[in-house]
């Protein structure tokens, strides 16, 4: 029995996770052009669900036959939390889902990466979350 190679197209799948919403933004090497995108947000209709394992699940396959469609099969996957200033930097719920059913659907995956932004320090923070806590 002989197993017929099959050829990969590449694209990357940016997940976005925070506590409020989960989208997954699907799109060529490059990056700058989109196969397939969608929220928890077109999954239910409670708002306080959109960030939801199950709202990630159904946006992520949504993205990904989307992007089936325009040929791909494998993806590289960057995960992106809040970040930045103010923002939490561990991804939210959703992300965790979202790869898995990536994964369950078909695509081969390449690497995980996380690609949350971080602050080289800039502004003072508000509140007193600064220096070292005990």
């Amino acid at each position: 029995m002989e197993y017929k190679e099959r050829k990969l197209k590449w694209g990357i799948a940016n997940i976005y996770s925070s506590y409020n919403n989960t989208i997954v933004h699907i799109t060529d090497l490059t990056g700058s052009e989109s196969l397939g995108i969608s929220s928890g947000g077109q999954m239910v209709k409670a708002h306080r669900l959109e960030s939801s394992p199950t709202a990630a699940m159904g946006a992520a396959k949504k993205a990904g036959e989307m992007a089936k469609e325009q040929g791909i099969n494998a993806l590289h996957i960057r995960i992106r939390a809040p970040g930045g200033h103010q923002g939490p930097n561990n991804p939210g719920p959703g992300a965790q889902a979202a790869v898995r059913t990536l994964s369950r659907s078909g695509f081969k995956i390449g690497t995980i990466e996380d690609v949350t932004a971080l602050p080289t320090d800039g502004c003072r923070k508000k509140h007193f979350r600064r220096g070292r806590r005990v």
